[in-house]
């Protein structure tokens, strides 16, 4: 799997929250750099369990409308045998 990219943008909201959540909820002041290790952590260790649960739930839904499209169809057919 390639590595879970982000746009500076991204990266930077992401960070900022790292930020915040550290001052906020661990009276902690935490540095550019070390949220942005953090990050890198995250990405690379947690991320693939949240990118395959994503997966995951992406499949269910889909299936779900095979599921009914197949139905569907299934409902179309004529009978062959009087």
């Amino acid at each position: 799997m390639e590595e879970i990219e982000f746009t500076k943008e991204q990266k930077d909201a992401i960070v900022a929250k790292i930020k915040e959540y550290f001052e906020s909820e661990l009276d902690q002041e935490i540095g550019q750099f070390d949220a942005e290790f953090l990050l890198g952590f995250f990405t690379g260790e947690i991320g693939p369990y949240f990118y395959n649960k994503g997966l995951f739930d992406a499949r269910v839904v889909l299936q779900t409308y095979l599921d009914n499209i197949d139905e569907g169809l299934y409902g179309l057919e004529k009978p062959t045998e009087k």
